[in-house]
């Protein structure tokens, strides 16, 4: 006899190592005066839903307060976000802080294998 609880824990497990195995790769080209830095607080919001995808990690940039110092043009960081609902079709990828100027690009369309290229000015 089949324990229905069991198999209702066996899905939900199943479910999470699916959504931890996504993930959405960001990398970006960006020419600054200066200085960079993101904050945790950066989000990919699902055009369809609202959702909010978090932000897992960063690599060549600061996570705010921290800076990163841009010598030259040509510089690239990459975001690294949890993976995207199976329906989601197109995003925007937003830093939501407490300043002026935050880090926004609208209108992602959504590819296949879920890594995106994007210049930054």
């Amino acid at each position: 006899m089949i324990d229905v609880e069991e198999e209702v824990q066996t899905k939900k497990k199943t479910k999470t190592l699916e959504s931890e195995e996504r993930q959405t790769i960001i990398h970006c080209t960006y020419n600054p005066i200066n200085a960079v830095r993101i904050w945790p607080s950066t989000f990919l919001i699902e055009k369809e839903s609202d959702r909010r995808v978090k932000l897992i990690t960063a690599f060549n940039i600061s996570f705010a307060p921290e800076w990163t110092f841009a010598y030259n043009g040509n510089n690239k960081f990459t975001l690294i976000f949890e993976g995207l609902s199976k329906g989601c079709t197109m995003f925007d990828l937003m830093e939501i802080i407490p300043l002026p100027d935050p880090f926004v690009v609208r209108n992602i369309a959504r590819t296949k294998n879920d890594v995106y290229h994007i210049k930054v000015d």
